[in-house]
């Protein structure tokens, strides 16, 4: 059977007494522990959710070895790691790349370290080899006398040699032989999958926040207005600010927090990883209708809030509810798996999964409002201080000013109003 999720899988590096050195961190497609991707969609793939994956702290007691791709090192994408944690691997697209040695010139003079995956004697690769900290080889795939010639070179330079593919003991015990620094491979430690939990943005809307921060002089209140009517980019955008890399000592729990906190050069990062997508769009009519319920519900529970009496909530934490809502729909985890590393007040997530609470009882009132249930709409207003004959005319005010909006997300000839 063939497995259609998503992986990201991290295998450790060891030394000759089982410490661990770091751990490279990969991407594997539909199939846990089988060939790594390395082209450009899923390399970004790999950042990005090396960097949500929040409960992955560990990586942040050792060096993260992952390859980058030339478009993501000329984009600047390894600055969303501090030098300290993260190793550079390039390979052989890299390169062969025209501006590879001024790339990697740069990367080593702001302090992050280098690695060559697969390093074979060549010219190409000996021009780089004072820029390089980390040299990889393939001991699957190289003889025995190119191994011994390229640690010559490396121990002559005091570079760093990892051998790879060590998937046999009689492997290990060459690597053993020829006093490599690091070993990498089955024999010396399993790979170690996550699965990769997938959603989409709605594209139009996508395109609005690149123009916006792309402008000379972006706006952030325009910024965060796109983001926030976006459920999943919404969604994105809090667990990247609460990942290990960006997390401080209080949790970021707003869309304008996540913007302060990662600020707008790392922002355009963001940008620029979920702009390098492969997402099919075969359901995504279905998708779109979920994004504009989600901002349908966002908008009319904000606006209930302001009738609300002696509300335990804010009007901020009553949107955050409604725009979460759907998130089970767009996201293929349960609702507890999703708001996990999400730094929701408890009882935000107690309204969202069991409908408890105040917020709980909010939400009910817009579900029930939307299938038109005026029997329990009366129970659940009653219950909030809510007028009941407020309702309608508060509902259609959202939904008008929602459409007005949404015309302008989906709208094709934004671009041209934006960018003349």
């Amino acid at each position: 059977m063939v497995d259609k999720n998503r992986y990201i899988t991290r295998q450790a590096i060891k030394d000759f007494n089982s410490h661990v050195l770091g751990y490279e961190v990969m991407y594997s497609g539909g199939d846990a522990y089988g060939v790594t991707n390395t082209n450009e969609v899923s390399v970004a793939e790999t950042i990005y959710n090396c960097l949500v994956q929040n409960s992955e702290k560990a990586l942040s007691d050792s060096r993260t070895f992952m390859t980058f791709t030339s478009s993501l090192l000329v984009q600047k994408t390894p600055h969303l790691f501090k030098n300290t944690d993260l190793v550079i691997q390039i390979d052989d697209s890299v390169i062969i790349h025209p501006f590879a040695m001024n790339l990697i010139q740069q990367y080593v003079d702001e302090g992050y370290e280098v690695a060559a995956n697969d390093f074979q004697f060549a010219p190409r690769y000996l021009a780089l080899l004072e820029q390089l900290s980390y040299i990889k080889i393939n001991l699957k795939t190289l003889s025995a006398n190119s191994a011994e010639n390229i640690m010559r070179v490396a121990k002559s330079m005091n570079k760093r040699v990892i051998a790879t593919g060590v998937d046999t003991k009689e492997i290990a015990d060459f690597a053993k032989t020829l006093d490599v620094y690091g070993m990498q491979g089955t024999y010396v430690a399993d790979k170690l999958a996550n699965k990769v939990h997938q959603s989409g943005y709605l594209r139009s809307n996508f395109f609005r926040l690149v123009v916006s921060v792309t402008k000379e002089e972006p706006d952030i209140h325009e910024i965060e207005e796109i983001i926030s009517s976006d459920v999943t980019l919404s969604y994105s955008l809090l667990k990247i600010a609460n990942s290990a890399y960006f997390a401080r000592h209080v949790k970021t729990d707003s869309i304008q927090q996540a913007i302060v906190t990662l600020g707008l050069n790392q922002l355009k990062r963001w940008v620029y990883l979920l702009s390098i997508d492969d997402t099919e769009d075969e359901n995504m009519q279905d998708f779109e209708e979920f994004i504009k319920l989600s901002f349908m519900r966002a908008s009319f529970a904000s606006e209930l809030h302001r009738y609300m009496r002696g509300s335990t909530i804010t009007k901020s934490e009553a949107y955050m509810l409604g725009i979460f809502s759907t998130l089970e729909y767009l996201i293929d985890a349960s609702m507890e798996e999703i708001l996990t590393d999400i730094p929701l007040a408890d009882e935000l997530k107690k309204a969202l999964i069991n409908g408890e609470g105040q917020g709980g009882e909010l939400l009910k009132l817009v579900f029930c409002y939307e299938k038109a249930d005026w029997k329990h709409i009366t129970i659940h207003a009653e219950q909030l201080g809510i007028p009941a004959n407020m309702l309608t005319t508060i509902y259609f005010n959202c939904m008008e000013s929602v459409n007005e909006i949404w015309d302008q997300m989906i709208n094709p000839q934004f671009n041209n109003e934006e960018t003349q």
